[in-house]
């Protein structure tokens, strides 16, 4: 069934694609939505940021749509659910899109105006390295990858995960340490 539906017509933004695509994923997408759902949380709005996500950045992700591992059908719906998640922990724990901080927030200075003291335990020695060799040594994810010996992905889903400690640690703690 999905080689009825045009990718190469999709990327290009074809409006006539898109007519179709919508008409017989939307059905599919909201399913998916409402099954990753909290109760009382709508549906509809989390189907626009499915296909929002499709489109973009150039259609960056529908282009990493691979037929050989699995049908449009199951990708949609995993990339349904993922988003409907994604969108959930970003309200739940309040993280503002970086298109709404204002400017003078992500200036960057030359010295920070205080020191931070995290509890030992909060970062894992890997994590540790990780935001040391990114933003201490400015070294960038494929350089961190070839000298720890492994997988980007790894880099990026291990910075990640210290960032996410970071946030819940200050979140929770309200305020900084001086030192």
């Amino acid at each position: 069934m999905a080689d009825a539906i045009d990718l190469t017509a999709l990327c290009r933004g074809d409006k006539a694609a898109w007519d179709g695509f919508v008409r017989r994923y939307a059905g599919l997408i909201l399913s998916a939505v409402r099954g990753a759902l909290r109760p009382g949380t709508e549906a509809e709005d989390l189907v626009q940021e499915v296909f929002t996500r499709l489109c973009k950045d150039d259609y960056r992700l529908l282009k990493t749509y691979d037929s050989t591992r699995a049908g449009l059908s199951t990708w949609l719906t995993i990339v349904s659910r993922s988003t409907a998640r994604d969108v959930q922990r970003r309200r739940q724990i309040g993280v503002t899109p970086i298109d709404n901080v204002p400017e003078i927030l992500l200036a960057v200075h030359d010295e920070p105006h205080e020191k931070l003291l995290l509890p030992v335990e909060l970062l894992s020695p890997r994590q540790k390295l990780i935001l040391t060799m990114l933003y201490e040594r400015d070294m960038d994810v494929a350089e961190i990858a070839k000298a720890l010996a492994i997988d980007p992905q790894t880099v990026r889903s291990t910075h990640h995960k210290a960032m996410l400690k970071l946030r819940t640690h200050f979140a929770v703690n309200g305020k900084r340490v001086k030192n």
